[in-house]
């Protein structure tokens, strides 16, 4: 069921993005977090449906659109979300833009967890707030948290808000029940609120478990969960995200936000593919849930067998890949070989801290066999020797 697409001259930013991102755009492009797979082909039909009506004037969320997420919730993450908690955004990132606005006023400080998603940082950045960081620590196999410096940057920093990345982008974490509880218990006794980013809560490899932060105890006064649709079945251009906020005061505070700057809602094609995505999609998932795990171990195999120096971590959620080329590329030679000699469009590891990820890149799975073959051979035969 699952269909690869080449996606050149579609207007798709991962690949039409290339030249203005990169320079050139003869790239294998392995950046953007989205897929190279028709979405489901239950998305596809209910499209097709409304479309052919022919009509696109205002619209409302249709019905079981909510229900739809909340039996997604209750089926396969065991969370029992009520229908009064949901919320829209277009997007998880606006999503936390606003949330900011909301909850937090200029120059407070905000923490995240690098290396992490970079629009955390942006958010911050760009909204005035402070930026504190807690970087978590590499083991031999995975990342932490660091719970004694996390604490102690909320009380030198007066931090007011957390930026919780959960599993966690690059470093492909999935934080596991004492590690969340103990991290909220942190926030909880010193009144930081958390914004748990959940997005890609449904790309998780057997034997880990996805845990929803609202789900492991009593938080909810300081917790707001943002989660989609989006990376789970491929819906980003659809700008349809999910607000989970259990709190009714901070409900209301969300509410008025919105009322004062006007946005009532999303766009009918975003919550019919959500819809009929929730609905009848789980079957797709599982196939491309697959096909990332061959593609990773495909790479991982491939890196290890003939770089052994190269280190990555385990994959255990999303479907990035963070890899350590740093004993073999010098960082000023970073974009260079992976750019210059081996075609590839990556994210670069310095995108995602203010320090120590140099020797990093981040590369998307969700594509082709063909492509992860060919990136992985591309880097063996320019590091080598």
């Amino acid at each position: 069921n699952v269909v690869y697409k080449k996606r050149k001259n579609t207007d798709a930013v991962k690949w039409d993005g290339l030249k203005k991102k990169f320079g050139q755009d003869d790239l294998i492009p392995l950046w953007v977090a989205d897929m190279d797979f028709e979405a489901p082909d239950c998305v596809k039909e209910a499209l097709k449906e409304y479309v052919d009506y022919g009509i696109y004037g205002y619209y409302q969320p249709p019905k079981g659109y909510k229900e739809a997420f909340i039996r997604w919730e209750e089926t396969y993450h065991h969370y029992q979300v009520k229908r009064e908690w949901i919320r829209f955004a277009p997007g998880v990132v606006p999503g936390i833009n606003w949330l900011l606005h909301v909850l937090t006023k200029e120059e407070d400080g905000v923490i995240i967890m690098p290396p992490v998603y970079y629009p955390f940082r942006d958010a911050i950045v760009n909204n005035n707030r402070k930026l504190v960081e807690s970087p978590l620590v590499r083991k031999e196999h995975r990342y932490v948290m660091d719970y004694e410096d996390f604490e102690q940057k909320i009380v030198d920093n007066n931090v007011k808000l957390f930026v919780f990345c959960t599993p966690h982008n690059p470093v492909g974490r999935v934080w596991e029940k004492q590690e969340i509880q103990k991290v909220l218990d942190i926030c909880k006794k010193h009144k930081v609120y958390v914004l748990a980013g959940d997005i890609n809560q449904d790309s998780v490899r057997k034997g880990h478990k996805q845990i929803p932060a609202a789900y492991v105890g009593n938080y909810n006064e300081i917790l707001v969960a943002l989660t989609a649709a989006t990376k789970t079945f491929n819906l980003a251009g659809c700008q349809n995200s999910i607000l989970v906020i259990p709190d009714e005061r901070l409900r209301k505070l969300y509410d008025q936000y919105m009322t004062e700057i006007r946005i009532t809602g999303g766009n009918a094609f975003g919550y019919i593919a959500v819809k009929s995505a929730y609905e009848n999609g789980r079957e797709w998932l599982e196939e491309v849930l697959d096909i990332i795990e061959e593609n990773y171990h495909l790479m991982k195999e491939t890196l290890e067998r003939e770089l052994p120096k190269v280190w990555i971590p385990e994959l255990e959620g999303t479907y990035l890949m963070w890899i350590d080329l740093g004993a073999y590329i010098a960082p000023e030679e970073m974009e260079m070989i992976i750019q210059g000699e081996c075609g590839l469009a990556v994210d670069y590891g310095a995108w995602f801290g203010s320090e120590g990820y140099d020797g990093f890149i981040r590369v998307n799975l969700a594509t082709s066999r063909e492509n992860i073959q060919k990136a992985s051979q591309r880097i063996v035969d320019a590091l080598k020797y």
